[in-house]
């Protein structure tokens, strides 16, 4: 027998727990059609928690992880790891690993692209005229003149900020650390941000969640944006003090914001920004984990894992992401 038959005799069969928000079923049945010989259970069927060597997790129940004392993984089923690092019964050294990408950059490209061009083309000024039934026309800006600054450049910020200059907009991108995009112009670091926003006509928000990220959008920030400016947030929506926004956007500084996401979710009923006429609102649906897609990812990284390799999309606990 060689090495490599002999390791894989004697490798462990792996047993998955699936903590997924309402969704377990099909996340099971997709991963028993992917891992045939694992073990896999939901967080509502019966189980051993000191045999779990594989936590599959979305919005999991508080105190889930502090049963699982034999992790090797645990495994975020969406584009945000905070669920997972703001639990406060995390093993300190048990690896979390995000998913990268599984079907979402294409989603979240298509969402801001007509985000985006609702503003420049101003389908936002002639929603509010047919409401009076108004026909005044409005002289069509050059999309090479509309400057967009996409804030946060991971996978998702990155694929955005490509596809917003690929239609011609004027992009540039802020991150926490410099990066390089072919075609647009960025920033790094907290001395830059007020120069980025001052040139962001229209400001993409694809910041991660983390301790720094949260309410970096308020009425300081917010006001660096130049005069008549729009926001787009399909990231989260800690990101924005909402107060903040409105009151922006109710003086006359922002034209408007295009919002995928809130502080609090289901976005109250009796939240000011349902009946904004300024606002426009969408149910968290920018982008939508595929599971299919994201399923092979984390087969793929469980069979690293057991090679002793390290797997891909491993979340730096200092950074958040």
């Amino acid at each position: 027998m060689s090495a490599a038959s002999s390791a894989n005799a004697t490798r462990k069969t792996p047993s998955i727990l699936i903590a997924a928000a309402g969704e377990d079923d099909r996340w099971k049945e997709a991963m028993v059609a992917r891992l045939q010989d694992a073990n896999i259970v939901t967080q509502c069927e019966n189980y051993d928690p000191k045999t779990i060597d594989f936590a599959l997790l979305w919005k999991q129940p508080q105190g889930l992880l502090k049963s699982l004392t034999g992790l090797q993984a645990i495994f975020s089923l969406g584009a945000g790891v905070d669920h997972v690092l703001s639990a406060p019964s995390l093993p300190t050294e048990v690896p979390v690993i995000r998913l990268e990408d599984a079907g979402m950059a294409d989603q979240m490209v298509q969402y801001h692209l007509y985000a985006a061009l609702h503003f420049m083309r101003d389908f936002d000024i002639y929603a509010r005229q047919q409401a009076k039934a108004d026909w005044t026309q409005h002289d069509v800006a050059r999309i090479s003149k509309c400057r967009v600054g996409v804030m946060g450049l991971g996978a998702l910020g990155a694929a955005v900020a490509t596809a917003l200059t690929q239609l011609g907009f004027a992009v540039s991108g802020w991150s926490r650390t410099m990066k390089a995009i072919d075609g647009i112009t960025t920033y790094a670091g907290a001395e830059t941000l007020n120069e980025f926003l001052g040139q962001s006509d229209i400001l993409v928000c694809m910041l991660p969640r983390t301790a720094e990220t949260e309410g970096v959008l308020n009425g300081n920030t917010l006001s660096q944006l130049p005069k008549n400016a729009a926001v787009i947030n399909a990231a989260r929506g800690a990101m924005i003090v909402e107060a903040d926004l409105l009151r922006l956007i109710d003086t006359g500084h922002l034209r408007g914001a295009f919002l995928d996401v809130a502080v609090t979710e289901p976005l109250p009923e009796s939240h000011p920004f349902w009946d904004h006429s300024k606002i426009r609102i969408t149910p968290h649906i920018a982008a939508a984990t595929r599971i299919e897609e994201s399923v092979d990812q984390i087969a793929e990284n469980i069979d690293r894992i057991s090679r002793g390799e390290t797997p891909r999309g491993l979340v730096d606990r200092k950074t958040g992401y």
